[in-house]
């Protein structure tokens, strides 16, 4: 048997992947171990019991990035995190450490170099954050999301998707996701979507411009983010909705999305092979614009800048778009070869790769 300690957490972008390789690894042997490091303020405290794994708690220690009380005290405090994490590593007897980023990975990675333990990395963002730079200074496998990530070693492996993004046949129940919608079958769908709160821009373009959508013979799916939720659908063909419960069957039914550009969003839309257009957050460090920029070189999707995105954009790049089809079977067969549904077995390879060269 073997014990796999998966480290991160704090966002839906860190937790998804590690608990997609969590069942990745169950689903291989069932009689493994798998085990989820993370800290009580993230969304792990959450996700990760409702998922059925045992989440190990480790407290939160950010990195300085300024000389400030916080900065003097950070030493100690991390110190103490790696002391707890090298506590779990021996009592759990763990082979092997998979960190993802986020706050819990940094002490994991530090923690496994002194127990002599395996480590591996996994990078989700095309700029990788700071505990993942710092783990792959000693990680034996190194994995990125997207080509061209600035991390030692990186190896693009893709991205751990969700069961059901992966085993998806898009052709085979676009009929059902578009009924579920309220929506025709046999008319072109415009996916538009900002996550789980929503993005004021692009709900802000689709306000101005959704009835030259519908004018030229396509339909909305457009979920506006539960904070701007609306009472009554406008017109027969534009399907507005706080949120997407099913996005499954929203990927499914699309012909064209319209997104933020989070590295899970382009990594799911890129694994379906469905063209896009990306509105990079802008808030951050620019990672959002770095994590689109591999489709749209490849001519899977096109980007707008934040401040770009308006109805009369809309109107004069998308629009083309939606009237030529040969433009669109081009991205879509672009698209088509620039994702792919193995991130989980790749990063699961990784593991095995860590553990069979400590093991030599």
């Amino acid at each position: 048997m073997t014990t796999y300690l998966l480290a991160g957490g704090g966002t839906a972008g860190h937790v998804n992947p590690m608990l997609a390789v969590a069942d990745g690894l169950k689903a291989r042997r069932p009689d493994d171990e798998v085990l989820i490091l993370g800290t009580a303020e993230g969304l792990e405290s959450r996700l990760v019991p409702e998922r059925g794994y045992e989440l190990l708690v480790v407290p939160k220690v950010p990195f300085p990035r300024r000389p400030n009380a916080a900065a003097l005290k950070f030493p100690m405090r991390f110190s103490r995190a790696v002391k707890t994490v090298r506590g779990y590593l021996r009592d759990r007897g763990v082979d092997v450490v998979l960190g993802v980023g986020g706050y819990a990975s940094a002490p994991a990675y530090v923690a496994a170099k002194r127990e002599g333990i395996p480590s591996v990395v996994h990078e989700a963002n095309a700029r990788p954050g700071m505990a993942n730079v710092l783990g792959a200074r000693s990680a034996a496998a190194v994995g990125v999301a997207f080509e061209g990530t600035p991390i030692k070693r990186g190896e693009v492996v893709g991205m751990p998707l969700r069961p059901e993004i992966v085993g998806l046949d898009r052709a085979s129940v676009r009929d059902e996701a578009a009924r579920h919608f309220g929506l025709d079958p046999d008319r072109p769908i415009l996916l538009a979507f900002g996550g789980s709160l929503g993005a004021r821009r692009i709900n802000a373009a689709l306000a101005g411009s959704w009835s030259d959508i519908l004018g030229a013979g396509w339909q909305v799916l457009h979920a506006t983010g539960e904070k701007n939720a609306v009472d009554e659908q406008p017109e027969s063909g534009y399907a507005i909705v706080p949120y997407i419960d099913r996005m499954d069957l929203a990927l499914a039914a699309a012909d064209l999305i319209i997104a933020r550009a989070g590295a899970s969003t382009v990594s799911e839309i890129s694994a379906l092979g469905i063209p896009a257009v990306y509105v990079p957050y802008p808030v951050g460090n620019g990672e959002q614009k770095l994590n689109a920029a591999s489709a749209v070189s490849s001519g899977a999707a096109r980007l707008i800048d934040d401040a770009e995105f308006t109805p009369d954009r809309v109107r004069s790049e998308i629009l083309p778009m939606l009237a030529d089809r040969s433009v669109l079977d081009r991205m879509t067969a672009s698209a088509a070869a620039a994702g792919t549904r193995h991130g989980t077995e790749n990063v699961i390879a990784h593991l095995d790769r860590a553990m069979k060269e400590i093991r030599s």
